[in-house]
């Protein structure tokens, strides 16, 4: 026999609960078939941008690159080089540029590599790589 104030698993009730979202008016929809609860879908699209490539045997700045919002951004470095390349972001057309960080650390790399590196989401945004060689030839893209 059951004691006093014991809970019973299941209970002997459903509690009533429903998931809504807020259209932009602000009204609350529940969701159901009709009104799926909105999500971003991914990019089913080629992206618009245009790759950034090229090689370097010295030291420069290669850019702008122009990044569509909202898509990963991937960076492959290859060649014989010695040197470090760091990922560099700009909001005034390259007038000024600053480092991309992760964790308050800037995006640098001085190896081969190939992989997303950044996903941007502002529309001025444009991105650079600031290539620092000692010796060698660097192969680089910045593609979408």
């Amino acid at each position: 026999m059951p004691q006093p104030n014991e809970i019973l698993a299941p209970g002997g009730f459903v509690p009533q609960q429903a998931v809504v979202f807020a259209r932009q008016d602000g009204t609350p929809t529940p969701v159901d078939p009709a009104n799926p609860l909105p999500v971003a879908a991914p990019a089913s699209r080629a992206a618009a941008s245009t790759p950034l490539s090229g090689t370097a045997s010295a030291s420069t700045v290669a850019g702008p690159f122009v990044p569509d919002l909202g898509r990963e951004v991937v960076l492959t470095l290859s060649g014989s080089f010695s040197g470090t390349v760091t990922l560099m972001r700009s909001v005034n057309g390259g007038a000024s540029m600053l480092p991309a960080t992760l964790a308050g650390r800037p995006l640098a790399w001085t190896a081969a590599i190939n992989e997303i590196v950044w996903l941007e989401t502002e529309a001025a945004a444009t991105l650079y790589l600031q290539i620092t060689l000692s010796t060698g030839t660097l192969a680089y893209r910045v593609a979408q």
